[in-house]
């Protein structure tokens, strides 16, 4: 029950931050947005001191150790990769087409028209 009124005030400090967005205008706009970003901080860190913020802070550190063990494709490998996806396209492109004016070939021929 706890964790359920630390979650609705994490949504209510983030909603505040929206809110006070819109209630006042007259504020410079950086003003404005670090009001937006001051709740969503506030949000967050009310949101860790929950059961369920500290198992999805705990995911997303492992998600963010995950993505550093990737190898990603060196710039080479990714114009290639990327030549190729290209021509294939081409190439599909192409067949359909010659496809395409076939069947309309075809059924104009069967229509009886020209």
């Amino acid at each position: 029950m706890v964790d359920k009124i630390k979650l609705l005030i994490a949504v209510l400090l983030v909603v505040a931050g929206v809110t006070g967005f819109y209630y006042f205008p007259d504020q410079p706009a950086l003003v404005r947005v670090l009001m937006v970003l001051g709740g969503l901080v506030a949000g967050a860190v009310m949101m860790y001191f929950t059961a369920p913020g500290k198992t999805f802070f705990a995911f997303a550190g492992e998600a963010r150790d995950e993505t550093r063990k990737v190898v990603w494709p060196t710039r080479k490998e990714t114009m290639q990769t990327t030549g190729i996806v290209l021509v294939f396209v081409f190439v599909m492109a192409l067949f359909l087409w010659i496809v395409d004016s076939a069947l309309l070939w075809l059924v104009r021929l069967a229509m009886g028209g020209n």
